[in-house]
């Protein structure tokens, strides 16, 4: 039996992914380092920048599917604490998405720091998406 989505965390969730991913690739905190480790020039960010409407559309979708995942997860594990959000947040990080990145990262020849950035984002986006869904379940 599939549970019932609550749909105002589901989509806080997606929303506060892109809030912590538009802190965590500007300028004040890793982007300037994952722009250096890709190796991209000015020209390749304005390039890149011109399709950022699709990625932003892919990405918020690929969010709300995580946090559904998530949802459903919490709710058949009966976890009622926010900390224990947090952990299966940092588990699903740690054991999966950052081991899924680290796998492509090394069959794509791209620096380590770039997976280390794009793993520690998804490691943290993780934790506080099951923060969020605990603290609305």
């Amino acid at each position: 039996m599939i549970p019932t989505i609550h749909w105002l965390p589901v989509i806080v969730s997606a929303v506060a992914v892109f809030a912590i991913g538009a802190l965590w690739y500007s300028p004040v905190l890793f982007g300037k380092a994952w722009v250096k480790a890709h190796g991209h020039t000015p020209a390749k960010i304005e390039a890149m920048r011109a399709s950022m409407g699709r990625a932003y559309g892919v990405s918020f979708a690929c969010y709300v599917v995580m946090a559904i995942a998530m949802a459903m997860l919490i709710k058949r594990m009966d976890v009622f604490y926010v900390r224990g959000g947090v952990k299966l947040g940092a588990l699903i990080g740690v054991g999966f998405a950052a081991t899924i990145g680290l796998t492509a990262n090394m069959f794509s020849e791209k620096p380590l720091a770039t997976w280390l950035i794009d793993a520690g984002y998804q490691i943290v986006y993780l934790m506080v998406m099951g923060a969020i869904l605990v603290a609305w379940r």
